[in-house]
């Protein structure tokens, strides 16, 4: 039968692909793949730079692992997969620099086994050139080195959906299906949420259409996935009044999950904008933004070739990961009125293969050869490409380095001022300042609430402590009888019980 496991082994085998069994280093082509990855560890280093500081979000992950700093407040969406995955680094080193390094090296192992894993579903060339597709983008650069969890989903979709074909294909890939598994885990360990929508298409598939029924299979995506949620679906329990409770609040940080277009916001976002909330100003360049209207071209090229092969195979290798893509995709184009570039990663981990198959297709012939003009037209159009990619990279490196140096300033401020560990810090922007300081972070409205102003009271009347807001802000009422300074834009109000250069 066309759908049997050897039929479509075979159908693998008359590309010219060697099978997945038996293929030495060089015949699967691990040396251009080991390549891309290398030089996307490079390009993090360099570009990214390991002295970058940490950002909002990081000092969030990292605090609640690290000997620097105690924990700031854990809101309901975040799950601690990242704070786990740095925890080697962070619990003994404060060093950022170290860290970037760890996180740099590490991202660029797991593309290389993510890649890896398609091996057998396409060639060599293609998966080295989706892997570059994926790797050059300013947010792949940008936030593999980051303590953020969007890159590992990315990294967790791309290796299930090859690892899932693989185990379809050949009930006997055993490695397959614990890579099912694993990646499934690696997602929902991230972001429980972002792995269930990625991995709808697959779960679909096994449960209502018959010829890819698996059993084998649909336990280990199932296995994977609860696995990785099971320590967010019990904190929940433990610490949010339940899951649906967690997950309520979670759509409320978020601005209440409901039908709402934000296209607009993540294009605007592609200029450089960590965060885009509000997503208001005007669109980025052109150019900048070019490949965003082009990507979805490709992809639906990527299907045509495929639903036109005559080969039983190949519609379901293109198909399924273009399907995952979508889900990944949809809940941040449609659902929530922010946005912010990293969200889409998996998206992009997902297209990067089929689009990188559209582009050989248009630049080779049927013969594999050549084709000169289209060739040219395509190198040109990837050269603007890299050019726009790496002038965004280059400015919100900038930026962000600034930013975050400006909270180092601030909590050395702080500490000439007193506000020395153990210590309290409360206002704008009191997180990552608290992280610098070595302080803890408390706030009595907004999403990361945790105290109550007679709490800060009181404790400021037994350790350092300070409120860290802008000129323009007015002070709350547990801190206007507190000691005004300024700095850089930055007005804090230090505590009576905090002396000058030491604590009271």
């Amino acid at each position: 039968m066309a759908s049997s496991s050897n039929t479509t082994l075979a159908g693998f085998r008359r590309q010219g692909e060697p099978s997945v069994a038996g293929m030495s280093w060089r015949d699967r082509g691990q040396g251009l793949i080991a390549l891309v990855a290398g030089t996307f560890t490079l390009a993090q280093l360099l570009l990214v730079r390991p002295g970058m500081g940490l950002g909002w979000d990081e000092t969030v992950y990292v605090s609640q692992v690290s000997a620097h700093a105690p924990a700031a407040f854990f809101s309901a969406p975040r799950a601690r997969g990242i704070s786990l995955l740095v925890a080697p680094i962070t619990s003994w080193s404060s060093s950022t620099p170290l860290l970037r390094v760890y996180l740099a090296v590490l991202s660029g192992a797991a593309l290389f086994l993510a890649l890896r894993a398609w091996r057998g579903l396409f060639p060599a060339r293609v998966l080295a050139v989706g892997g570059a597709l994926f790797a050059s983008l300013w947010v792949t650069v940008l936030y593999g080195p980051q303590a953020m969890p969007n890159y590992w989903v990315a990294i967790g979709a791309l290796a299930a959906t090859g690892c899932f074909l693989r185990a379809h294909a050949d009930t006997a890939d055993r490695p397959a299906l614990w890579g099912v598994a694993a990646s499934a885990a690696l997602m929902t360990w991230m972001r429980p949420t972002d792995g269930i929508w990625i991995s709808a298409p697959l779960l679909l598939l096994l449960l209502l259409v018959r010829r890819w029924r698996r059993l084998p299979l649909l336990l280990a995506l199932a296995g994977g996935l609860a696995a990785g949620a099971a320590e967010w679906i019990i904190e929940a329990y433990v610490g949010y009044g339940g899951l649906l409770q967690r997950l309520s609040d979670g759509s409320r940080i978020q601005g209440g999950l409901g039908w709402n277009i934000a296209v607009g916001d993540q294009l605007r976002s592609l200029g450089g904008r960590a965060l885009c909330r509000p997503c208001t100003g005007p669109m980025p360049n052109p150019a900048v933004i070019a490949w965003w209207f082009v990507l979805p071209l490709l992809a639906v090229l990527a299907a045509v070739i495929a639903c036109r092969a005559r080969r039983p195979a190949y519609p379901a290798r293109t198909l399924v990961p273009l399907a995952c893509a979508a889900t990944a995709a949809f809940p941040y184009l449609f659902l929530i009125g922010y946005a912010a570039p990293r969200f889409l990663l998996p998206a992009y981990a997902l297209l990067a293969i089929p689009v990188a198959e559209a582009l050989l297709h248009l630049v080779t012939g049927p013969d594999g050869r050549w084709r000169p003009v289209t060739a040219a037209l395509v190198a040109i159009g990837l050269a603007g490409h890299l050019a726009a990619q790496y002038t965004v990279l280059h400015r919100t490196v900038d930026r962000t380095t600034a930013d975050h140096r400006a909270w180092a300033r601030t909590a050395a401020e702080l500490h000439r001022l007193g506000v020395r560990p153990p210590c309290l810090l409360t206002g704008d922007e009191s997180i990552p300042i608290a992280f610098y300081a070595g302080c803890s972070s408390a706030a009595i409205d907004g999403n990361n609430r945790n105290s109550t102003a007679a709490a800060i009271t009181r404790t400021a009347q037994r350790m350092p402590a300070a409120y860290v807001g802008t000129p323009m802000s007015r002070p709350p009422s547990y801190a206007r009888d507190w000691t005004p300074h300024s700095l850089d834009g930055v007005r804090m109000y230090v505590a009576p019980t905090t002396t000058e250069g030491g604590r009271g």
